[in-house]
């Protein structure tokens, strides 16, 4: 028994080593949800999700490049911008979880069709998700779960970037009037890429 024990140890311990390694070598793309750990200060602790653009933003470190990095190229990167927040120099990890990104292909590709929407915020499931062309706003955020109870509903923010400038337009959505029947113009077609951003409620909103 005793040596059947070990055998399993062994082959536990082979199997994480196996995962860490692919961890430090695997490079983050959009879509991916990275988890973030600060040893000395748990408040800044998180998971965020990688944008189209491949940057995410951390407190203290502002925009941070993903995308092509390792993990370990990350926790470098915020733990040099954190620093002078800290005494002495913090212990950062980042693990990545892959987004289906991988999975699905943009348009002209030859894969899969459909369109790749991100969800950010007070919703029930951020991250990436693969919807078909000519899904409205109101059905995505169905798909994605909905929003918490901590959405401010009535400023919903669609962020849509223009391939080839690169330039941001921002669209504020009232998903309450949405619900209620109201506003019906405000239910977008969506794009390939589009961020879905849902903020948090203010006090007494």
């Amino acid at each position: 028994m005793l040596y059947l024990k070990r055998i399993v140890t062994g082959l536990v311990l082979a199997l994480m080593t196996t995962v860490a390694a692919a961890q430090q070598e695997y490079q983050v793309r959009p879509g991916d949800t990275l988890t973030i750990e600060v040893l000395e200060d748990s408040t800044l602790n998180r998971s965020v999700v990688v944008l189209p653009d491949g940057r995410f933003s951390f407190p203290f470190a502002g925009t941070v490049q993903a995308a092509g990095q390792t993990t370990g190229e990350i926790a470098g990167a915020i733990t040099q911008a954190i620093a002078p927040n800290f005494a002495v120099s913090p212990n950062v990890f980042v693990s990545a979880q892959p987004g289906s990104a991988a999975a699905y292909a943009s348009p002209g590709t030859g894969g899969a069709p459909g369109i790749g929407i991100y969800f950010l915020g007070q919703v029930n499931t951020p991250g990436l998700i693969q919807v078909e062309r000519g899904t409205t706003f109101l059905q995505a955020l169905a798909q994605s779960g909905g929003v918490t109870r901590f959405a401010a509903t009535k400023r919903v923010q669609l962020r849509r970037t223009d391939p080839r400038s690169g330039t941001q337009k921002v669209y504020q959505i009232n998903y309450k009037a949405l619900t209620e029947g109201a506003a019906l113009k405000q239910d977008i077609r969506l794009q390939d890429g589009d961020v879905i951003l849902v903020p948090e409620r203010r006090l007494f909103e």
